[in-house]
């Protein structure tokens, strides 16, 4: 299994990135790469890339498959004398790589074809740093579709790849975030093979990557053990994060994407916040402040974009003067430019190499195990709950930043419960039902809230915009009240982890 980054590089500092990789004792090496699938995409819906590469005049089979965390992928390689005309998915039997190719093939409606191939010119250099090595890998090139037809397609290559040789991650990590530093570089965890596919789409557009719901690896008991908590939620956030993060990169995101990576990084928020207690000081506190900074930016577009959407259309159905301008979002960075901050991409790497690296070994009683963590946890689901409870009777009066923050307080509830999801014995699925109604209608409030201050905005330029102002302060109490209503139904939601 490898452990590596993968960085974007801005073309504006390409110059710079290049001559840092051949700096020193370093190699270049052309590399030309023909990958296979079925008509059907039987492996690149799974994650999987088969390919033939020629490595400087040597031959090499390789499959790739995705591994358990951000930064695990399962590969085999086989050296081959000389090229055959398709690849041999035989070649990799006995490894998991090979396995999972095999599972994807016997499901396949068709044979393998040859979809598109790389041509890439890659300098090689060995990093050195106290303990270990790692391999620097800077490619430059393009890589050419056309899905076994004579219409081709391409899209240019740029990218530089930090792969861990010999020694521990946090070596990697450190490496990495230097480099990430000096030069710009911003992580992207879409492959070669993701871009050959979009290559031959005629319309490509990925969804937004939404959580992916927790397993427990082993039984309930095994799941609540803390380190190993710890790093399964981190990896499940991180998941969210760097995948619509990499569409931001890749240029393909919408709205949504946006939403969702934010949805990520609240989620890692509430992680590092709720579940440090579990196993003491393994998380950084340095953590935190990128993460808000990237949060309150992306959320400064986000919710503008989305209360102008929701309340707009309504405002027009209630009969409001056309305005001589819309609402305007306030100006501010675009999601590329936050995203590629520094702080926040050296965040990102960090958690990156937490998830990949082991455990270190802590001390008994440094670590609660799954009796001490299930009260500890339940403690905390409780005292949220009675919180928001005792918001909930009074939330009318609340004035509107402490009615935003039972919001967020009822969203960590939501994910603390999604987190340990796997030891709530069946009642987790209807827990979180539970809580939608009351999510809705504090998201609703909100939007109202937010398009409120925006057509205030407006007015002063357009008198005609006080139409909208004043139809959302009439809605202000009926909103409120129905927010207390759905919260006060909140009580009626199963205790969890019980035992």
């Amino acid at each position: 299994m490898e452990v590596e980054f993968k960085f974007t590089i801005a073309p504006k500092r390409l110059a710079a990135v290049k001559a840092a990789a051949r700096r020193g004792a370093s190699s270049a090496i052309r590399l030309e790469a023909r990958y296979f699938d079925t008509a059907d995409k039987a492996l690149s819906s799974r994650g999987i890339a088969l390919r033939l590469r020629n490595e400087g005049g040597q031959w090499v089979q390789t499959v790739k498959a995705l591994g358990d965390g951000p930064l695990d992928r399962e590969e085999h390689n086989v050296r081959l004398d000389a090229p055959p005309a398709l690849a041999r998915p035989a070649l990799h039997a006995g490894s998991k790589a090979g396995e999972r190719l095999r599972a994807a093939l016997d499901s396949a409606q068709g044979p393998l074809l040859e979809t598109y191939r790389t041509e890439i010119d890659r300098t090689l250099r060995d990093l050195a740093f106290r303990g270990g090595v790692v391999e620097l890998a800077f490619d430059f090139g393009r890589i050419v579709a056309h899905g076994g037809t004579a219409q081709e397609r391409q899209t240019p290559v740029c990218e530089l790849e930090l792969e861990l040789k010999e020694g521990p991650v946090a070596g990697l990590v450190e490496v990495a975030t230097q480099w990430a530093a000096q030069h710009g570089l911003v992580l992207n965890t879409v492959s070669k093979a993701e871009r050959g596919e979009r290559l031959m789409a005629a319309q490509w557009a990925r969804p937004a990557v939404k959580a992916r719901p927790m397993v427990a690896s082993g039984t309930r008991k095994q799941f609540l053990k803390g380190p190993g908590l710890q790093r399964a939620v981190l990896s499940n956030c991180l998941a969210q994060v760097l995948a619509n993060a990499s569409e931001i990169v890749e240029g393909s995101a919408g709205p949504e994407h946006v939403h969702q990576l934010r949805i990520g990084i609240r989620r890692l928020r509430t992680a590092l916040r709720e579940l440090d207690a579990l196993a003491p000081g393994r998380f950084d506190p340095a953590w935190e402040a990128p993460l808000v900074a990237a949060f309150r930016s992306l959320g400064r577009l986000r919710d503008q974009e989305q209360a102008l959407q929701a309340i707009g259309a309504e405002l027009r159905d209630a009969g409001a003067p056309p305005a001589g301008a819309q609402p305007a979002a306030a100006p501010g960075p675009s999601p590329l430019h936050i995203i590629s901050s520094p702080d926040f991409q050296s965040v990102l790497i960090a958690l990156m190499g937490f998830t990949a690296q082991a455990a270190v070994p802590l001390a008994e009683e440094e670590v609660l195990g799954a009796a001490g963590a299930r009260r500890y946890l339940q403690q905390r689901l409780d005292a949220l709950r009675k919180k928001i409870h005792q918001d909930a009777r009074r939330f009318e009066s609340l004035p509107g930043e402490a009615q935003h923050r039972v919001r967020k307080r009822l969203k960590r509830l939501r994910f603390l419960a999604e987190f340990v999801a796997p030891a709530l014995e069946g009642e987790g699925s209807a827990f979180l039902q539970s809580l939608q109604p009351a999510l809705s209608a504090l998201g609703r409030l909100h939007d109202e809230q937010v398009a409120s201050a925006l057509y205030r905005d407006l007015a002063a330029r357009d008198p005609r915009a006080w139409f909208g102002v004043g139809w959302l302060a009439a809605r202000r109490g009926a909103s409120a009240k129905a927010t207390r209503k759905a919260l006060a139904r909140l009580g009626e939601a199963p205790r969890l982890l019980r035992g």
